[in-house]
C-alpha cells in the first residue's frame, strides 16, 4: 500500500520535468515514470522511466499517480490516461509547488497541479487534471473546469469562467467575469475582453 506521499508520473517530457521540480519541492516521493515501450530504462532528471501505461494497475494500491503530459492544443491524452487510472481503481495526487500560492479559500480539484509561483486566490475554483504553470495568476472566484491548461504567465482576472479542455496561452490576459468556452484556444499574449 501507499504511504501517501508515493507517486508514480505518467509521460515523459518537458511538462514532467516541471512537475518533478514541483512534487520534490513538498515532499513527494516519486517511485518512477510510466510512458512508451522504447523509452523503458531510460531516465528524465533523477527518474527512471519503469514501464508503460499497461502498467498502471500494477502501481494502482502502491502510489498516487500525475499526469506528466503536457496540453497544448487537446487534452485527449490527458484524458485517456486518466480513464486508464480510475479504471484501475487507482488515485491522483494534486501536487502544488512550495512556492506557490493557494488561498486557503480556494478549491483545487484531483490531479491538478499547481507549479513554482502560480496564484490561486480567494474562493477560486479550479478543476481536475489542470495545469497551473509557472507564474500563472488565478484571481478571486475564477471558475476552470476539468483538463484546463492555464500556461505561464497568464492572467486569469476575477469572477472569470473558464469551461472544461481550455488552454489559455502563456501571457494571456483575460478581463474580469470573462467567460471562455468548452475546448477553446486562448493564444498567447492574447487580451480577453468579453468572452470567446
Amino acid at each position: 500500500m501507499s504511504n501517501g506521499n508515493d507517486i508514480i508520473l505518467l509521460g515523459g517530457g518537458g511538462h514532467c520535468k516541471s512537475v518533478i521540480d514541483a512534487a520534490e519541492s513538498v515532499g513527494y516521493n516519486i517511485l518512477g515514470i510510466l510512458d512508451k515501450p522504447e523509452l523503458v530504462g531510460t531516465r528524465i532528471l533523477n527518474y527512471e522511466i519503469i514501464g508503460t501505461d499497461d502498467d498502471i494497475p500494477h502501481y494502482a494500491d502502491k502510489a498516487q499517480f500525475v499526469i506528466t503530459v503536457g496540453q497544448i492544443k487537446s487534452p485527449a491524452i490527458r484524458q485517456k490516461l486518466a480513464q486508464l487510472v480510475e479504471r484501475a481503481g487507482g488515485r491522483f495526487a494534486t501536487v502544488i509547488a512550495s512556492d506557490a500560492y493557494v488561498s486557503k479559500y480556494a478549491h483545487i480539484g484531483e490531479g491538478t497541479v499547481v507549479l513554482h509561483k502560480a496564484m490561486v486566490n480567494a474562493d477560486a475554483h479550479i478543476g481536475r487534471h489542470c495545469i497551473i504553470n509557472t507564474m500563472a495568476n488565478i484571481e478571486h472566484d475564477v471558475k476552470i473546469g476539468d483538463f484546463c491548461h492555464i500556461s505561464t504567465g497568464a492572467m486569469v482576472n476575477g469572477g472569470c469562467i473558464i469551461e472544461d479542455e481550455t488552454f489559455v496561452g502563456s501571457g494571456a490576459v483575460l478581463h474580469q467575469c470573462a467567460q471562455i468556452s468548452k475546448s477553446t484556444i486562448v493564444p498567447a499574449g492574447t487580451i480577453v475582453r468579453k468572452n470567446a
